[in-house]
């Protein structure tokens, strides 16, 4: 399994390898909302690093990760506009195990976009399809209905709970939902993603 930067292109989304040039371009996008009633952070486990070092901090810390070998991430490219809307990475990578985990978030203005979904499918297919992983895992805070609503559109299996394993930001702990994807089960899966893209384009 040879996890190294790539870029993957979608119909409306390019994902690639994240730099510190995406800072300006993810800090715009990626802030809350004037009022600071909406907000992405509130559930993520990188909330905690953002707050306490703004985005170029955040941004560094996955470039370090990545030197480290535990994540792979990229920036999220609208092709429309051209700028980094978000981020999604390969993380808690297990080389010998053959299993990744995609951890993305994306700003409050590209949610309802279909960036989202087209993402998971590049990622999907990457580590299904190129770097031949057997599980893809993915773990969502309990309370973060729209991303649980996301990743049950995926047809990803729900495995269970893990409670009040992390501190967030704010200081409240956070349990996490627990979904993977098997290769066995990705033909299925891919064939579902394809169906959900071509709706979503109609």
């Amino acid at each position: 399994m040879d996890i190294k930067p790539v870029t993957l292109t979608g119909r409306h989304l390019r994902l690639e390898p994240l730099s510190l040039d995406h800072v300006a371009d993810l800090d715009y996008a990626c802030k809350d909302s004037p009022d600071g009633r909406r907000t992405i952070w509130r559930y993520l486990l990188d909330a905690r690093i953002y707050r306490e070092q703004g985005m170029a901090g955040l941004v560094q810390a996955l470039l370090d990760r990545q030197a480290a070998g535990t994540d792979l991430p990229f920036a999220m490219i609208d092709l429309k506009t051209g700028n980094a809307v978000g981020t999604t990475r390969f993380m808690e990578i297990e080389i010998d195990n053959r299993v990744v985990e995609v951890g993305t978030w994306i700003g409050l203005n590209f949610q309802r976009e279909g960036l989202n979904l087209e993402s998971k499918q590049l990622m999907l297919k990457h580590a299904f399809n190129t770097l031949g992983v057997v599980r893809v895992q993915f773990k969502i805070d309990h309370r973060n209905f729209a991303s649980l609503d996301a990743i049950e559109r995926l047809r990803a299996y729900r495995e269970g709970v893990l409670r009040n394993h992390i501190i967030l930001a704010d200081g409240t702990p956070r349990s996490s939902v627990y979904y993977s994807i098997l290769d066995s089960e990705w033909p299925a899966i891919d064939l579902h993603l394809e169906n959900l893209m071509a709706r979503a384009s109609s």
